[in-house]
């Protein structure tokens, strides 16, 4: 397994290396509803490093480009989002076609997953403080 220390540097490296896609997609994130939608960007979770990270809602929104296409590339994103979902988290994707083509629709199905339906009022999140 690879290392914390090593993960949060991938995850650093990842983030000041935006494709425009996330850079749209983040500004639309930040944007919702602030109530229980705090949403981190290249985050590590194990021994991954997703694209968007709802901590509250255990919710990770990923982006994909066209080589996620190829067959290799399909075959580690759908072992990875079992993993991921074999731990508990909420995985969405979302094609970058689709931020650029149609963001409303893209955030209204985040909105839906983070706040149960578009109608839902957003609920205030509890932050716990690390001790």
């Amino acid at each position: 397994m690879v290392s914390p220390a090593i993960r949060r540097a991938v995850a650093k490296k990842l983030r000041a290396n935006t494709t425009p896609h996330e850079r749209i997609l983040w500004r639309a994130l930040k944007e919702l509803p602030i109530e229980g939608t705090h949403f981190r960007r290249q985050a590590p979770i194990g021994p991954y490093v997703v694209d968007f990270f709802c901590p509250a809602k255990r919710l990770i929104v990923e982006l994909d480009g066209g080589h996620h296409n190829e067959d290799a590339t399909a075959q580690r994103d759908n072992e990875r989002q079992a993993w991921l979902e074999k731990e508990g988290y909420r995985v969405i994707r979302f094609w970058n076609s689709d931020v650029t083509g149609d963001l409303n629709a893209v955030m209204e199905r985040v909105y839906a997953e983070v706040h149960g339906a578009l109608d839902a009022d957003a609920l205030p999140l509890r932050r716990h403080r690390r001790g």
